[in-house]
Order: structure tokens, then sequence, then C-alpha cells
């Protein structure tokens, strides 16, 4: 199973504050813990909202908001995507992530969907284009 642990934004990362020495040690020491066991596939920061947009669809058009956003809490300031046994497992790893000496750092765990999780909807010939999307976005990476 894969997972999508999303690491919430605060002031200070939407202000592009940097971590300190010892909060980029312990999260990479960390994240080489994770790596060794296997469970992270990828994890990555991310720039304030303020360099960023939201695109908004509907029925009838597209409309581009640039950022900054308010509301900090439900943004995003990076990632990690897991591959763990079980949702349990995937947490167990999560709570072990190191804590901050100041403020939260708050941590939002889904699952990614697997093909299996669409039922017959997903039809082998869709199955073959996501196979076919999967091996061309690796070569890119």
């Amino acid at each position: 199973m894969r997972f999508i642990a999303m690491v919430h934004a605060d002031e200070r990362s939407e202000a592009a504050e940097m971590p300190t020495e010892d909060e980029l040690a312990a999260m990479g020491a960390f994240n080489e813990e994770l790596v060794k066991a296997g469970v992270m596939l990828a994890g990555e920061g991310l720039h304030p909202s303020s360099r960023g947009a939201r695109i908004v669809h509907s029925a009838d058009k597209t409309a581009v908001i640039d950022g900054p956003f308010a509301e900090t809490k439900e943004l995003i300031a990076g990632f990690w995507i897991l591959q763990a046994k079980s949702y349990e497992e995937a947490l167990e790893w999560l709570k072990r992530a190191p804590r901050p000496a100041k403020g939260e750092f708050v941590i939002e765990l889904r699952k990614v969907f697997e093909a299996e999780d669409f039922g017959e909807s997903f039809t082998p010939e869709l199955q073959e284009q996501e196979a076919r999307i999967r091996a061309q976005a690796e070569k890119n990476a």
C-alpha cells in the first residue's frame, strides 16, 4: 500500500524561513531510516504559497489564483510518499518523525488509490493506459 504524508504549512514555512541545521539533521536522519526500511519512496519540501497558484476548474471556466493564501492550516509545506504493509504501519513510522523545537509539526496521512480500489470501472484498457503513463513518467524523472 502506498500513502502520502502531507506536512502542513505554518507561519515559518509560509515566510520561507529555512529549517535550522539541527532540524535538517534530524529530518535527514529520519528520512534515512525510512529509506533503509524500504518505506520512503519520495519526499520533498515545498516553497511557500506566495510562490504558487491555485487552478480552479468549474464546468464553464478555469481560474488561476496567485498565492499567497491566507489560511496556513490548509496549506502543504512538504510531503512523503510511503510504502507500507498497512495504514497502521505508516502511522507508526510518522509518529517517530522529529518534533519541532517550537510550535507544531502537523502531518496528514492518506492512502493513495491503487488500481484494485477502482473496481470494475478501471477496465483492462484503462489499466494498460495507466501502466504506459507510469512507465513514461518514470523515464521522465
